[in-house]
């Protein structure tokens, strides 16, 4: 089965501010980047989404400008909870709470959030019991850069610690067989 995997396109916020869960909009003018999305993917399809208006906006637009009647939200598609580090800038975050977490992302939890093992299960419970095997429509799936990794590591039988090693660009479309 036909799988892409899009990620949203550029934050407003600043670089270096951890926004995870945060609902943060879209940089514009965004429109030149989402047709360049549309161009890459087919005309219908079933179209899953996050939730947060980053990937929503863009899960939107592609829907108003194919063939496909509806999109599904799922928050089993949202980017990692960062707990108390949202909205804050990296480098404000305390380095003894931050190092314990950067030598081992896998399976600390970040202050009242998740680590990225917490984000692992919760898309795998997607794949695994809402992507239909039997189905012969290509997939789309609009989300972000730690659930897309999340997605690799899995069709690639990579561990988890390896998921940042692949460069993942704002608004970015990878298609992969599922």
């Amino acid at each position: 089965m036909e799988v892409y995997l899009v990620r949203h396109t550029e934050t407003v916020c600043e670089k270096g501010i951890c926004y995870g869960q945060s609902d943060v909009g879209i940089r514009e003018p965004y429109e030149v980047v989402f047709e360049s999305i549309l161009d890459q993917l087919p005309q219908d399809a079933i179209l899953y989404s996050s939730p947060l208006q980053r990937c929503s906006i863009l899960a939107k637009h592609i829907q108003k400008n194919t063939q496909i009647t509806s999109i599904i939200e799922d928050s089993r598609l949202m980017e990692m909870d960062f707990g108390d580090w949202e909205l804050m800038s990296w480098d404000a975050i305390p380095r003894e709470v931050l190092d314990p977490w950067m030598e081992d992302f896998v399976t600390v939890n970040v202050p009242n959030g998740e680590s990225f093992v917490d984000l692992d299960n919760r898309v795998r419970e997607f794949l695994d019991n809402d992507i239909s095997k039997g189905n012969t429509k290509p997939i789309i799936i609009v989300a972000h850069s730690g659930v897309i990794r999340s997605i690799l590591c899995k069709i690639n039988n990579l561990p988890l610690q390896e998921a940042f090693k692949t460069q993942l660009d704002y608004g970015v479309v990878i298609k992969v067989e599922m």
